[in-house]
């Protein structure tokens, strides 16, 4: 892990998009285990450093699209936390007026299509945006965000497939965390590396560490680089952990049983992204550690009003139950 080929800017804008990311997940899941949120919550703790990576090298105009698991995401590509948490709690100040959820997060203005609850469902979307890119003739790149699950979905290799036929400025990003819910991917999958299959469709297939945000913006950087220059997409497999479960409050369910291996449960704790780039941070004197407490406590106090301002918001009226849909 350095960054001498990274400006120091690059580095404390990773930082804070990663403390971002990580007290806002906090707050959610403790929230979640306080029964004050509606529905299910799927925490991207452990998994920061990809989406803080990742949406460094992109721009305002450039888009993406999320998961299930998509906090992080919107967090990482400059979503307001307050209307996010708005949206958890179900209220009309939520980016979705309270009727989409965890899992149904857009912001088109920051270039945030949307988080798709279906596996496998925004890869094609994703293609649909670096093909209206290429049509209007912008210099916008397109990144999908999707689950080692998804890479074993039809839609995959259709996206894929279309993608680098059509060179499209599309940047395929698969968060590979070991576990489709609560199957281990070796034993949906007879490879190693998703990464592996790029090469059937042509294009450059990379594998990063996805605890190393550093890593993860100079393989997203160079591929925003060739896509932008009509070279195509790039298909980026960072190797990942998620430190919780599948979804909060899955051990109701579970009944005592468990399905994740010690081992890998052990280095999720060790791969700690927020850990290791605060000690990096310190260590190298990038930030003096009294700036970077007063970072982590103005992070957490935005945190906490958007969690006061969310109790304090109204629900969604009556009258609004068919707004805003297609009838």
């Amino acid at each position: 892990m350095h960054h001498q080929d990274i400006a120091v800017d690059v580095v404390l804008d990773i930082y804070q998009r990663i403390l971002r990311i990580r007290r806002f997940e906090e707050a959610v899941g403790l929230l979640f285990r306080q029964g004050q949120l509606p529905g299910f919550v799927h925490l991207y703790i452990g998994e920061e450093a990809v989406a803080a990576g990742v949406c460094a090298a992109l721009t305002d105009e450039d888009t993406i699209i999320s998961t299930h698991r998509g906090h992080g995401h919107v967090i990482a590509k400059g979503g307001d936390i307050k209307r996010m948490m708005a949206e958890l709690f179900g209220k009309a100040t939520g980016y979705c007026k309270g009727k989409g959820g965890s899992m149904h997060i857009a912001d088109f203005d920051i270039g945030m299509l949307g988080a798709i609850g279906i596996v496998g469902g925004g890869l094609p979307i994703a293609v649909g945006a670096g093909l209206s890119a290429w049509y209007s003739n912008s210099n916008r790149v397109s990144v999908c965000f999707f689950g080692d699950g998804a890479a074993n979905e039809g839609s995959f290799h259709e996206s894929l497939n279309l993608a680098s036929t059509l060179a499209l400025p599309v940047i395929f990003v698969c968060e590979n965390n070991q576990y489709g819910e609560f199957t281990p991917a070796q034993n949906a999958m007879n490879i190693t590396d998703i990464a592996d299959r790029a090469a059937g469709y042509g294009i450059p297939g990379l594998v990063a560490d996805g605890a190393d945000a550093f890593e993860i913006y100079r393989v997203t950087a160079a591929a925003v680089e060739r896509a932008r220059a009509g070279a195509g997409p790039t298909l980026i497999e960072a190797k990942t952990h998620r430190r919780g479960g599948h979804a909060e409050g899955e051990e109701a369910f579970l009944a005592g049983q468990t399905y994740r291996d010690e081992a890998e449960t052990a280095e999720a704790q060790a791969k700690d992204p927020l850990l290791l780039l605060h000690n990096y941070v310190s260590e190298n004197k990038i930030l003096p550690a009294n700036q970077l407490e007063t970072l982590d406590s103005n992070i957490t106090q935005a945190v906490a009003e958007a969690v006061e301002a969310a109790r304090n918001s109204p629900d969604p009226a009556l009258e609004s139950l068919f707004e805003d849909l297609w009838l």
